[in-house]
């Protein structure tokens, strides 16, 4: 651990939906910050216009919201270190990348897209680097006085970074341990665009220097480029400065080959974005683990037992748990398998564990995105209630309460016709008679004076209590009868056992 106050970033670029790898990226960083007091830094970085897409800078700061991981620095809340936008920061970048090949550690190349293409396609794994940068066009290969009448001339070109020869670079993954890296297997990436715009190799540095992050996280597939950035950290004299780092595991398909992506969740039926996301070019909508009806604290837990546990049996955890228990040494270096049906476990124990109150809002959402109209919350509290244990996701709401606000619009007519007798129906119109003498519905009283009443009259319980709660609630389902009959009341019941009976008895 450093002295320095504890500075973490995420900087996604806004690009498309939010996958689940890159919301675990944002916890991870978060809690580390918690657990030291430090401070969570939102970094948008948008320096390729070319994939900028309109509307993803939003949704990104809206799954972070839904969340609960709400940045101490961004775009929107300001900060010391602002502006937090890269494009908005572009002029600076200029100034470093200049400054390398002033010191001989970058270069200019002024080679065209389509003589990079000649060379791919004639030259097998072509890179442009050591083996072949003093063959193309650049300030390495070319006469000085061509290259200064090549920038008078405004002649587009980009800046590389001189990838040195024969040198070993190497730093201390706080997960992986000790990494080293060869600079003449590297290429020499492009620092700055041609429209002045730099990469991610130059922002990173630059705007991790400047905000004085202290750790970053991020995802294993940026561990090729680490000797990149160590190099950059080296060359602009900051060495001393550069934040301890983390490569994070991948989060891997089912059955654990390969990184899970947008196509496995399509495949396999399941979602791997936080939140639906619409592609407006394409019109493509990929659905997000919040519009499948997932609490943001049970997507959260599962998401951080993915590659992390805190070396007890615990599976449930809060968010304050997860801040104080936190410790990035946990982080296995393997990748995590994704389980939908365990990520579907979480969900139904956070729902479990909530409070009916607390689950208020979301299950009236759900209920008036079904046409349901709730009139009285302390009605709809005591539902939840009866019912949540029942649930595993929001929209399971529905199906499980949907009938304690209206009555069945059809009855699972199959379980009860074939056996229907009229002693039946005689022993529902003595029952009604039965409740409309019941001065306050008692659950565990009136399923006595029930079961009673069909002894009287030479009935089985259970040939009198299956259809009892199809006329109720349509069909074999929902929590324990008589529960439901003290909720819905004398006057509601009787109007629907009065209602099922003609279904019931017509020919």
């Amino acid at each position: 651990m450093t002295d320095k106050k504890v500075r973490v970033r995420f900087a996604p670029s806004p690009t498309g939906g939010l996958h689940l790898g890159g919301v675990r990226t944002v916890l991870f960083n978060y809690l580390f910050a918690k657990k030291h007091g430090g401070d969570f830094v939102l970094r948008i970085e948008d320096t390729d216009q070319t994939r900028y897409v309109e509307g993803a800078e939003e949704y990104i700061l809206d799954c972070l919201k839904w969340c609960g991981l709400h940045p101490d620095e961004s775009p929107v809340v300001g900060g010391p270190y602002a502006p937090y936008r890269q494009s908005e920061r572009k002029p600076l970048y200029r100034e470093y990348a200049e400054r390398l090949v002033m010191e001989g550690h970058a270069y200019y190349a002024f080679d065209t897209a389509e003589e990079l293409d000649k060379n791919r396609k004639e030259i097998p794994n072509f890179q442009y680097g050591l083996a072949y940068r003093h063959t193309l066009r650049n300030s390495l290969s070319l006469p000085q006085h061509e290259v200064d009448e090549l920038l008078a001339a405004g002649t587009p070109h980009v800046i590389r970074i001189k990838m040195p020869e024969g040198e070993t670079v190497s730093f201390n993954d706080m997960i992986r341990g000790y990494v080293s890296f060869e600079t003449s297997l590297v290429d020499d990436k492009v620092l700055l665009k041609a429209d002045g715009m730099p990469t991610y190799h130059l922002a990173v540095v630059v705007d991790d220097y400047l905000m004085k992050i202290t750790h970053a996280f991020r995802g294993e597939e940026w561990l090729p480029s680490a000797p990149v950035h160590l190099l950059l950290w080296e060359y602009l004299g900051w060495k001393e400065s550069m934040p301890q780092w983390a490569h994070l595991p991948l989060i891997l398909k089912p059955d654990g080959h390969g990184k899970l992506s947008k196509r496995d969740g399509a495949r396999l039926g399941f979602p791997v974005y936080a939140m639906s996301w619409f592609d407006a070019k394409s019109g493509e909508l990929t659905p997000g683990f919040r519009e499948l009806g997932f609490l943001p604290e049970a997507f959260l837990n599962l998401l951080a037992t993915l590659g992390w546990n805190d070396g007890t049996e615990q599976e449930i955890f809060t968010l304050d748990e997860l801040i104080e228990k936190f410790s990035i040494e946990r982080v296995n270096k393997s990748g995590a398998k994704f389980d939908f049906e365990k990520a579907k476990w979480f969900n139904a124990e956070w729902i479990k564990q909530s409070s009916a109150g607390s689950l208020q809002f979301a299950v009236g959402k759900v209920l008036a995105g079904k046409g349901v109209v709730v009139k009285d919350e302390e009605y709809l509290t005591k539902v939840i209630g009866l019912i949540k244990d029942r649930c595993v996701l929001l929209p399971d709401f529905y199906q499980q309460a949907g009938f304690f606000f209206e009555q069945p619009k059809e009855y699972d007519l199959n379980a009860v016709k074939p056996k229907w007798t009229d002693a039946k129906t005689e022993f529902y119109h003595a029952f009604i008679a039965l409740l409309n003498n019941e001065a306050a519905i008692e659950a565990h009283d009136l399923e006595a004076k029930f079961k009673a009443l069909g002894e009287e009259r030479g009935l089985k319980v259970g040939d009198v209590m299956l259809p009892f709660r199809i006329m109720l609630v349509g069909g074999k389902f929902g929590p324990h009868v008589f529960d439901i009959v003290a909720l819905l009341g004398k006057e509601e019941t009787i109007s629907r056992i009065e209602k099922a009976l003609v279904e019931f008895t017509a020919a």
